[in-house]
């Protein structure tokens, strides 16, 4: 067959793809037989939107794909599983290492030799996603994301849609265990937010076996993204695939080898070119390996999103109730506090004390140093009182004044922590308070005692400006 004519009657990039496969079943070499003019030109011309993404700018005939992109044991195993079980194939990715989207087709040709097979690789590439291409995805593996999108969007409960979804996951891969991993690359954190396992694994608790087995797991998911080269994601099929992983990342890969780890797949969660986290699974029914990666490239995107939108939804919460300049609770989440108390959604108990500071001098600061100076003073007087009512709730109430509701907390306990403030006053250096406080019981409301002490915080700065005439505010 005249290969180069072949692909010649394609308007898109085209070329013939070969694999060799040994006698016991593995697969070898895999080469770019030619190509046609627009292929050629993906890899040559300067001007091509894939020009700057290959490793080589000649194109040579009967090459190793190797020569243009790095060494992909997933485009390697799409090449296999349609050269030699001729099982057509197609996806629409973005791989790390490019800055555009590839929408590729595989389609076997029936040429095959003694030990070599042979199939006809095309691609469409795109500066940017496009939706089209990406809805036009197998009936089985769009049912697949349109159920897990409904599940995530169908209950106010984040962490049970996501259990939900990675119960599924496990379940389609027919994995031991699967887990979405979150992390933060920035303060080097990592959790798992849900986790699932096959029924003889119930007890097994995967973040437990990360923080025992390691030192410190973060070390090992730093490394993750070496480990998946570029690619979408990393699927371990077999020992030859270990191998490869070995070479990139030993001290992992032999870390899964002792524990009898033979399969594994890590999907990145990305949105807006961010990592959110991983998609984990292991030991999986490679068999359905292309099922599996057709649905987790979409749904990961869709998982992504919903936990970035998650994370806003925190993010603006937490603004919603701190105050950004000190890090306590702001006025708003106080006011919330004392509303739930009111309404009787939450009960104090009677050892709670219910406390005003107002900070001295701070219009003095201000003025003499400027408002960073002030700022500076308002951080210090909330890291005190957070020292100093380390179980307690703590609000800046308004601009230098500050409420604490202290639980549980002895009337003896309370007294010496006042005294320990009180020492401030004599400072003007430092952080000078006024205090006023009142003990809760039964007896007294949540206004009432705030009223109470509010009073004797007031009575307690005109005691304070008694004595220190010099400091009353102008």
């Amino acid at each position: 067959m005249d290969f180069q004519q072949f692909v010649d009657g394609f308007e898109p990039m085209t070329c013939i793809m070969s694999v060799q496969v040994f006698p016991d079943g593995n697969y070898g070499n895999i080469r770019i037989l030619c190509g046609n003019k627009a292929y050629v030109n993906s890899i040559e011309n300067p001007d091509n939107i894939a020009f700057s993404g290959m490793l080589k700018n000649e194109f040579i005939p009967d090459s190793p794909y190797e020569r243009y992109i790095p060494k992909d044991l997933n485009f390697e195993d799409a090449c296999y599983r349609c050269a030699v079980r001729k099982k057509p194939f197609h996806t629409y990715i973005h791989p790390e290492r490019y800055d555009f989207w590839v929408d590729m087709y595989m389609m076997p040709v029936a040429v095959d030799t003694d030990d070599t097979y042979y199939l006809a690789y095309s691609q469409e590439l795109t500066p940017y996603a496009s939706s089209r291409r990406m809805s036009n995805i197998d009936a089985t593996v769009s049912a697949s994301v349109l159920e897990t999108c409904i599940k995530l969007r169908d209950t106010n409960d984040f962490a049970h849609s996501m259990q939900e979804v990675v119960n599924d996951i496990r379940k389609m891969c027919e994995a031991d265990n699967a887990a979405l991993i979150l992390t933060d690359m920035e303060k080097r954190r990592f959790s798992v937010l849900c986790h699932s396992t096959a029924s003889s694994l119930s007890d097994f608790s995967l973040e437990k076996y990360f923080n025992d087995k390691y030192d410190d797991f973060f070390d090992i998911i730093e490394t993750w993204d070496d480990a998946i080269a570029g690619s979408t994601c990393l699927i371990i099929q077999n020992e030859n695939d270990m191998d490869v992983l070995n070479e990139r990342n030993p001290v992992w890969c032999d870390s899964l080898r002792k524990v009898n780890i033979t399969s594994i797949i890590l999907y990145p969660l990305k949105y807006n070119g961010e990592t959110l986290g991983y998609v984990w699974a292991v030991n999986f029914n490679v068999e359905k390996t292309m099922q599996i990666r057709a649905v987790l490239e979409s749904t990961s995107f869709f998982i992504a999103s919903e936990i970035s939108n998650n994370h806003l939804v925190n993010k603006l919460r937490i603004m919603s109730s701190v105050d950004m300049l000190t890090g306590v609770q702001n006025r708003n989440a106080m006011n919330k506090k004392v509303d739930s108390i009111i309404s009787g959604e939450e009960v104090l108990s009677e050892n709670t004390a219910v406390l005003f500071v107002d900070l001295n001098g701070l219009k003095q600061a201000n003025d003499n140093g400027g408002h960073a100076n002030g700022d500076k003073l308002l951080k210090k007087a909330a890291a005190i009182l957070k020292e100093s009512f380390p179980e307690s709730d703590i609000y800046r109430a308004g601009g230098d004044e500050f409420m604490v509701l202290a639980y549980d907390i002895s009337k003896e306990t309370l007294d010496d922590t006042l005294e320990k403030l009180k020492v401030y006053q004599s400072d003007y250096q430092e952080v000078s308070f006024s205090l006023g406080y009142c003990y809760f019981d039964s007896t007294l409301d949540i206004r009432k005692a705030m009223s109470i002490a509010d009073k004797r915080m007031y009575d307690d700065k005109q005691q304070y400006y008694e004595r220190f005439p010099e400091r009353k505010r102008k």
